[in-house]
């Protein structure tokens, strides 16, 4: 199977960062960074343990909380809590910046992206003098489909 350029660039990001910061490079932790950027879209630990198992890797919960909290530290995994009793993750590397609904019924979580919000980021900038790095806009409510339930 021949690496992608995007798997390359995160390898070496993740590498780059494991070696500045004092970090052992083991095979587990780049097998999960392969698994987490495999996956499209949100995933919480327990989905991406029992991925891994399917796929026989030795892996601890332990290994993969502590790898994650590495790649949220080199900025190539967001974390999100969506809502008050679970975290979910995505990959952040070269990924358009984007922002949730939250169906507080059945918890779906879907994405949009709306380009007023890069120029309200862009105008708290220039009146602020602020450095934005990132931000996260989470609009909780109820889906259509939940909607569609309730009224039949």
């Amino acid at each position: 199977m021949q690496m992608t350029e995007q798997q390359h660039s995160v390898e070496r990001i993740f590498r780059d960062y494991l070696e500045q910061h004092g970090h052992r490079k083991t095979p587990e932790r780049f097998a999960i960074l392969s698994e987490v950027y495999a996956h499209e879209g949100h995933f919480d630990i327990e989905r991406l343990y029992g991925r891994m198992k399917k796929k026989n890797y030795q892996v601890s919960r332990a290994t993969l909380y502590n790898t994650m909290d590495l790649l949220i530290e080199c900025d190539l995994v967001r974390k999100h809590r969506f809502n008050d009793t679970q975290s979910w993750f995505e990959r952040a590397h070269a990924y358009r910046q984007h922002d949730h609904v939250i169906c507080d019924v059945c918890g779906n979580v879907a994405e949009f992206c709306d380009p007023r919000i890069q120029q309200i980021r862009n105008n708290v900038s220039e009146a602020l003098g602020f450095r934005v790095r990132s931000h996260a806009l989470h609009i909780h409510g109820t889906c259509a489909a939940c909607q569609a339930k309730r009224e039949n």
